[in-house]
This record gives C-alpha cells, structure tokens and sequence, in this order.
C-alpha cells in the first residue's frame, strides 16, 4: 500500500529536486507544474517529462511524482492537456491532478470536464491515481459546492472513483510577492476536511508557501492530510544567491540578474496591479522571479561566480524541508 506524503514540493530548480531526493528519511511528493516540467520541455533544467521521472526515481524511487494542475490551459499554449497526461502516465507519475477549472465557465462544466479526463487517463492505464478539485486563485468553492462537486463526480466514475486519492481543500491561502497574505477561515477549513472524509478522500492545501511552523502545524492538528509548497523554495535559493552577490558588492552581477529577471515577464504574476519598478522593487521582482531563469545559461554563470553555492542552497533548502515536516507530525 502507497505511503502518500504529508508534504509536497515544487520542483523550481535542480538543487530543490535534488533535496528532495536527498532526503532519505521522510517521505516526500515533487509536484511539477507543466510549465515547469513538460514533455516538449520546461523552465526546470530543461527537463523533458520521460526524461524528469528518470532522473528522479533513480535518484530515489520512494519519492512519488504528482502532475500538479493537469489540464487545459495549464501549460504554455491553449491546448486540451491530453497530450500532456499521456506523457504523464507513460512516464510513470504516481499522482495526476485534474483540474480544468481554468478553463470552465460554472461547476457543472468542471464536473464534466474533470470526469472526463479522468476517464482519458484511466483508458491509457486504469491503475492511475488523482487529485480533484483546484485552489482558490483559480476557482473558490463553499464547503456545500465542493461536496457537490465531489459527489458527482463519485457518481459519474463509480467504482472507478476509488483511484482518486486527494480532494483539494481551500483555507484561505493567498501568495503575493514572497508573503502568504491569505487569511485563514478555520471553519471553512474543518467543514473542506469534513468534506474529504465523508467521500474517503485526504485532505490537500494548496499555495502553503511562507506560512509559519504554527500556521502549518495548526493546519495538520485539525486534520490536513498532505500541504503543496512550490515558490518558497525557489525563493529560498534565490535569497542564497542574492546574498552571494550582496556580499561581493558585484553591480555587474546584479543588474546581469535583474535584467534577466526582468525581461523574462514571469514577476507580473506575483503583483498586484499597482505595483511600480524602482530600485527597491528591482530586489523584488529578483526574489519573486529568480527561479524562472535558473536555466538560463546567463544566469549560469552569474552563479558560478561563487564556489560552493549549491551545497549552501542545498543546505537552506533542507533545513526549511526539516522545518516543516516536523511541523506535519
């Protein structure tokens, strides 16, 4: 029987997988996003989805790999997201979450749409698992719709609908910058993991990110099964290089990163919509986006620069892993 974990990570860059598959002790999920990780290729390392599993599993088969947000519209191009799920699956992903809720107009939609390619999936391999339902950014449910969403859907698979493993829960997480801004609806939060158990599903938390080890153990002590994180570390290892080129008080160095940061667009996300560049913001829009451009042969080497700076990263990143899942027992 699958041991699933409590904690789940973004793969922003080679050192956070690395960590990750480092951690021999405590049971761990990678969850790649498709523009992060995609079977014609991501911003992570350049890794193509065969080529992404294969590197992992070697390095540490227990570590389960989750398709985060699979689906239409979730990737680089407007597409319907099975050509990615087949990939997926060939590749051997442990997890898919299905989530179309992008795309859809209402919940009857979403409904269909995640019964649908739920039945795509189960047709290439009927072994395959998932994740149902989306975070609050994208689309914001009531404990009562989300209970109706996933009766349906139990409807609609039957049998079938023992494959699914998580149900996504919202309780008010919220990223903007390198803040978690959201505010915590605790009642609304009990009523989601009610929710989850009733149809036998555990509990996820998407955007977990920068919250603090009591926010997180509370969240776990009223009965969350597994918690996403992905920006925090990429930030984490962007604050370590930063503090490399702080110390060496190189202007070339940074003004060579934030231009690449810069140009490459993906801060926008992050911001809200009054947000204004100055010289402050610069060192923002760096902690923000640096991970967007770690493969970027530029950027490369920028961090070369400085001797032993992934064992330090590495080091950061581990100590924040430590952090949490001792938060999560």
């Amino acid at each position: 029987m699958i041991k699933y974990p409590k904690l789940y990570i973004g793969p922003m860059s080679k050192n956070i997988v690395d960590s990750v598959c480092e951690n021999k002790d405590e049971n761990i999920g990678l969850i790649p996003s498709r523009r992060q990780i995609e079977f014609d290729g991501g911003y992570v390392n350049n890794w193509r989805t065969k080529e992404f599993s294969n590197y992992v599993k070697s390095a540490n088969p227990s570590v389960l790999i989750q398709r985060d947000h699979g689906g239409p519209m979730q990737g680089s191009l407007d597409d319907t997201g099975l050509a990615s799920f087949r990939q997926d699956i060939s590749s051997g992903f442990d997890l898919l979450h299905i989530d179309p809720w992008k795309k859809t107009k209402d919940i009857e939609e979403g409904i269909s749409e995640t019964l649908k390619l739920i039945e795509y999936c189960l047709s290439i391999n009927e072994d395959s698992k998932f994740e149902i339902g989306t975070e609050q950014s994208i689309r914001k449910f009531s404990p009562t719709e989300l209970d109706y969403i996933f009766d349906r859907i139990k409807t609609g698979l039957g049998g079938k609908f023992n494959n699914v493993v998580y149900g996504v829960i919202q309780g008010g997480t919220g990223i903007v910058g390198t803040k978690n801004n959201g505010v915590f609806q605790e009642k609304r939060f009990k009523q989601m993991i009610g929710v989850c158990r009733k149809h036998n599903l555990l509990s996820k938390e998407h955007n977990g990110d920068y919250l603090s080890p009591l926010e997180i153990k509370t969240r776990f002590n009223l009965g969350l099964d597994a918690i996403n994180i992905a920006p925090e570390f990429g930030f984490i290892e962007t604050r370590t290089i930063m503090e490399e080129i702080y110390n060496s008080q190189n202007e070339y160095l940074f003004d060579s990163f934030f231009d690449l940061c810069y140009s490459s667009g993906k801060w926008k996300k992050w911001v809200n919509n009054d947000f204004k560049l100055t010289n402050f913001n610069k060192h923002a829009i760096l902690r923000i986006s640096g991970h967007y451009v770690f493969s970027n042969p530029e950027f490369c080497d920028i961090k070369n620069s400085f001797f032993g700076i992934d064992d330090k990263i590495k080091n950061n990143l581990s100590n924040r892993i430590k952090e949490i899942l001792c938060e999560t027992k």
